[in-house]
């Protein structure tokens, strides 16, 4: 399987849109999430009635090049995930680089194909990085994915913390790939 991470424009923006509702049902099943009167999963957003109109809270991905980084995962020529990477004014303070969001459609899991994307996406930018997860039970296939992945990435030179962050109680790993 040729597996590639490309960054999406405005032009290719449909897919990241396509696949985010995807991510948002398979999330309910970690945080308990319900879909809102109209059949949306979007929390804190009970007016959304359409997935058109839950397209448009990603719009901002596409208009602010060179901090938000929205790339797609294809393999052998068709979309599989998105990992959603911000910076500056989106990422918390002392970090270069913050994985927002990462999903890998089901049929694409189990075949080290989320890694190597990740790995793709860590090189393309150097500095600090932090992935947050959610740390209960639940989650636990996330949370040995990216110990794992950022392990084996950064051979073991990495911390691996749990914390109060702004999106609530949070495993973090944190790395510094700057010198890759």
């Amino acid at each position: 399987m040729k597996v590639e991470v490309i960054l999406a424009t405005k032009e290719n923006a449909k897919i990241i849109k396509n696949i985010y509702p995807l991510y948002l049902h398979d999330l309910s099943e970690i945080y308990g999430n319900v879909p809102n009167e109209f059949g949306i999963y979007e929390e804190g957003i009970e007016t959304i009635k359409t997935l058109e109109e839950q397209y448009d809270i990603q719009n901002p991905w596409f208009e602010h090049p060179g901090i938000l980084f929205p790339y797609i995962t294809i393999v052998d020529g068709r979309p599989a995930g998105f990992c959603l990477v911000s910076t500056k004014q989106f990422a918390p303070k002392n970090v270069d680089y913050y994985v927002m969001e990462y999903f890998l459609l089901r049929p694409y899991r189990g075949k080290n194909i989320a890694k190597t994307a990740a790995k793709q996406i860590f090189n393309k930018h150097q500095g600090k990085w932090e992935v947050y997860t959610n740390p209960t039970s639940k989650n636990f296939k996330g949370q040995k994915f990216w110990h794992k992945t950022i392990n084996n990435y950064t051979s073991g030179n990495f911390q691996e913390t749990f914390g109060t962050t702004f999106d609530g109680d949070k495993l973090i790993f944190r790395f510094n790939n700057s010198s890759k």
